[in-house]
Parts: structure tokens; C-alpha cells; sequence
């Protein structure tokens, strides 16, 4: 996969108005690397409709930052990927503030990745440890604890339209990172899981993601690794000069 994936999760922040603003100020800076960089925002729910408007171009994608594993039904609150679809390209599962602030289950977790499939929607998968699991030297066995869950759905096939992000939850909005030899370990943990479960083909052509509190000045690093494809960014995509200049980053081959 030559082309980057760069894509900023706006998490529960931004009114409708500024949505648009920074959704339309992000593509107009980054139509330009279209050719070496593919770009996502993924605003909160309520704004989806007005950004995919923004971007009806498609030079820049929308994703959403959850989705509910029922297609249709009597579930207050919740935005399934049948109704999703419409406007988005990618989903956000499986995050870790999904996990451990409303109680997401690697078995949930699944059922999404398989609902996002469903609708032609390509999940971002996020998987990692917390910063006991990693003190107590556990990452690659929750990796793949996580893997084994969230793809047990899937056939060898699916693993095209999958990606897989590695976000430690001790560096989430955190400001601290994982060091480059960390994340590819990590990413080669995932290469290798997934071998297992579906053969080296598709190995080989799952997009990796790295995330956990990504800025300019620290992204060079994680996109020059090989086993890398882009990255997963949080706070800093809300600034449009801070996530640009991370494009710029991965348009540069950096």
C-alpha cells in the first residue's frame, strides 16, 4: 500500500459551523498530496452530514467515530452503519475511551468491525495496551487477545478493507508516546496475529496504524517505519495547521 492513511478523530468536539470550517480549511491545504496521502476526518456525529456536504469531492474522506453492531432497531441514542453509510467511508471502532469509559467488549468490538463490513463502511480497528500491561511486559499477548476477538468474524478476503490501528491507551491524550521501536514491535505483532488467522497474503496487505497523542514534530518518526501506513491522530486534528503539517509529513515520504 504506497499511499499513507493520515486521520484525525475530532472526538466530542467542534460545533456544526466549526465542523465544516476546519473540514473544508483541512482539504483545501491537502488536495494537493491527494495522489500520496489519503486523508479522513472524522467530526461527531451530529456534524456528519454537513462535512460529507463539505467534502462532497471525495478528495477528502469522512469517517465516524462509532457505530452501533444492529443495523436497524430500538436502541436509543445510537447510529448504526446502515444509516452511516451514506455519509462516511471509514468507522472508528473499537476505540480505547470506547472500551474503558463505556464498557466496549472485544465481542462488541467485533460485531462492529462485521456491521461496518456489511454496509461497504472500512473499520478502523484500534487495539492496545494499558501502561500496567505494558510495564508487566503483556503487550504482544493483549494484541493478540485482541486480534483473535475482533476478527473472528472475518474471512481471509475481508482483510483488505480492514484497518488496524495501534493505539497504546496509556499515550491516549496523554502527551506521551510510544518509541518508534515500541510501535514496531507493536506492528509486527499485528502482521503476525493476522498471518495466523488468515495467511500471509493478507498479512501483507492490512493497512497498520500507529496513535497515541501524534503531533507534528513527533510524526516523522512513526511514518518512516516500514511496517506503518500513517497514522491515527487525536488532539492535533483539530488544529488545520498541526494535521496538515502531519500530511505534509507522510506526502514527503517522512
Amino acid at each position: 500500500m504506497s499511499n499513507k492513511l493520515i486521520a484525525g478523530n475530532w472526538k466530542m468536539n467542534l460545533s456544526v459551523a466549526d465542523s465544516r470550517k476546519l473540514a473544508k480549511r483541512v482539504e483545501d491545504a491537502t488536495t494537493k498530496h491527494a495522489d500520496k496521502v489519503e486523508v479522513v476526518v472524522a467530526p461527531s456525529t451530529i456534524a456528519l452530514t454537513e462535512v460529507s456536504k463539505e467534502l462532497k469531492s471525495g478528495k477528502t474522506k469522512v469517517g465516524v467515530q462509532n457505530i452501533y453492531f444492529v443495523d436497524e432497531g430500538a436502541y436509543t441514542g445510537e447510529v448504526s452503519a446502515v444509516q452511516a453509510q451514506e455519509f462516511v467511508d471509514y468507522a472508528i471502532v473499537g476505540h480505547s475511551e470506547r472500551r474503558q469509559l463505556f464498557n466496549e467488549s472485544n465481542e462488541d468490538v467485533a460485531r462492529k468491525v462485521a456491521a461496518c463490513l456489511r454496509s461497504d463502511i472500512t473499520p478502523i480497528l484500534c487495539v492496545g495496551e494499558t501502561g500496567y500491561e505494558r510495564d508487566h511486559g503483556e503487550t504482544t499477548q493483549v494484541i493478540n487477545d485482541q486480534l483473535a476477538t475482533c476478527l473472528t468474524m472475518l474471512v481471509a478476503s475481508d482483510m483488505e478493507h480492514i484497518v488496524i490501528a495501534y493505539e497504546p491507551i496509556w499515550a491516549i491524550g496523554t502527551g506521551k508516546n510510544a518509541d518508534s521501536k515500541a510501535v514496531a514491535s507493536a506492528a509486527d505483532t499485528i502482521q503476525k496475529t493476522v498471518k495466523e488467522m488468515f495467511g500471509e497474503k493478507a498479512s501483507d496487505g492490512v493497512r497498520i496504524l500507529y496513535g497515541g497523542s501524534v503531533k507534528a514534530d513527533t510524526a516523522k518518526s512513526y511514518l518512516s517505519l516500514d511496517n506503518i501506513d500513517g497514522l491515527l491522530v487525536g488532539g492535533a486534528s483539530l488544529s488545520d495547521h498541526e494535521f496538515v503539517a502531519i500530511v505534509e509529513h507522510a506526502a514527503d515520504g517522512e
